[in-house]
């Protein structure tokens, strides 16, 4: 049976202004991002066989966009996972609160930027997979 909170959390695409110049694209709260953007990191010189995130919060959301090179993400809830391949600056995956993340397979020149809804606070994090599968299996209908 498929798992509407892994549904959730979804491929976006974000809108492309360009002209001769180049191309820009706009990210604003609660518009392009559907939650207030409170803090901002990016990521990059991750190695190909090194694994970044391998966690997951129990509040926080995060929106993952790849804005040069590549990189693999896979969300899991319960025992359900989903693999999505970041390679596009103007695509981006929702990482819902509650959601395992782990961030892979990144290109030599990726850089990934991380959109999350609250500032950073350790207590939110989940860093034992063992005890978010143990939460997760618990809340799988919730």
């Amino acid at each position: 049976m498929s798992n509407q909170k892994l549904k959730n959390n979804e491929l976006i695409e974000l809108d492309v202004k360009g002209d001769p110049r180049g191309q820009l694209v706009v990210l604003e709260s609660k518009v392009d991002v559907a939650f207030d953007i409170k803090r901002v990191f990016y990521i990059y010189g991750t190695q190909k066989n090194i694994s970044r995130g391998d966690h997951a919060h129990y509040k926080t959301k995060q929106f993952l966009i790849c804005i040069n090179g590549y990189c693999k993400v896979t969300l899991q809830y319960a025992d359900e996972t989903k693999v999505y391949q970041l390679d596009e600056p103007n695509k981006g995956v929702l990482q819902d609160k509650m959601i395992w993340g782990s961030m892979h397979d990144f290109s030599e020149d990726c850089v990934l930027l991380v959109l999350a809804d609250r500032a950073y606070e350790e207590k939110d994090y989940i860093r034992d997979h063992d005890v978010f599968l143990e939460l997760s299996r618990k809340n799988k209908n919730l």
